[in-house]
C-alpha cells in the first residue's frame, strides 16, 4: 500500500473529542523511547510528521493523523515514564484506557516493543491488560537493525516463550526498523486487508 498524504488532524486528552468515528483507526503505542514517532515516520514516509525526540515522553496527548483521506493513524503517549509524578502519571494511563476502550472504530492497537531488550515487565503487563479486555492488537519489535537476526530472533523467541505461559498462541507481530524500513510493507499492508473490511 503506497501512503500519498499524511496530514496532522488534532490533539485531545479526551476520546468523546477526538473525530468523527466514520474511517478505520490504528494506534501506536509503546514504552517511552521505544522509537515509536520514527516508526510512524517511516510507515508514512514522512519525516517530522510525528515529533521525534531525545527526551523519553514526549507525545503527551491522542493525536490524531489522517493518512490519504481514508484512515486515521494515532500516536498515543508512551507508558513508563520515568521522570513525571504519579498523579501525572495515573492522569495518562486514564487518558489512554479510556480511549483504547471506548474509540469504537479502533481496530487495531500496534504495540511497540524494543527488540534489542528481553521480555519487559510492563510492557508484559500491558500487552496482558490489552488481551483481557478484548482490544485487538499486535506486536511490533522495533530498531532490529541494532541486532544481528541470530539476536533478534532470539529475543522474538523469549517473548513468544513468555507469552505463551498464559497465552494460546502469540500475537501477531512484526519486526520493523525505522533505519532500513523493514516491518513497513507488513504493517501497511496489514492495515489495507482491514482497512477494505471496514463498514463504519
Amino acid at each position: 500500500m503506497k501512503v500519498s498524504e499524511a496530514i496532522f488532524l488534532q490533539s485531545n486528552t479526551e476520546y468523546e473529542k477526538c473525530p468523527k468515528p466514520d474511517k478505520p483507526e490504528y494506534a501506536f503505542i509503546g514504552r517511552s523511547n521505544v522509537g515509536k514517532s520514527s516508526l510512524i515516520n517511516t510507515i508514512v514516509q514522512k519525516k517530522g510528521l510525528a515529533k521525534t525526540s531525545q527526551t523519553p515522553g514526549k507525545t503527551q496527548l491522542i493525536n490524531h493523523f489522517l493518512i490519504d483521506q481514508k484512515w486515521y493513524l494515532v500516536d498515543l503517549p508512551g507508558y513508563g515514564y520515568a521522570k513525571i509524578s504519579k498523579t501525572e502519571r495515573e492522569k495518562f494511563e486514564s487518558m489512554i484506557h479510556n480511549y483504547l476502550s471506548n474509540r469504537e472504530n479502533l481496530l487495531y492497537t500496534f504495540v511497540l516493543v524494543d527488540i534489542r531488550h528481553e521480555p519487559q515487565k510492563i510492557d508484559m503487563e500491558f500487552i496482558n491488560r490489552l488481551g483481557e479486555e478484548g482490544i485487538p492488537f499486535c506486536l511490533v519489535f522495533t530498531k532490529a537493525d541494532k541486532l544481528s537476526k541470530t539476536a533478534a530472533d532470539r529475543n522474538v523467541a523469549l517473548y513468544q516463550e513468555k507469552l505463551l505461559e498464559t497465552w494460546e498462541e502469540m500475537p501477531q507481530f512484526f519486526v520493523s526498523s525505522s533505519v532500513n524500513g523493514s516491518g513497513r510493507e507488513e504493517i501497511l499492508r496489514t492495515i489495507n486487508e482491514l482497512n477494505i473490511e471496514f463498514k463504519g
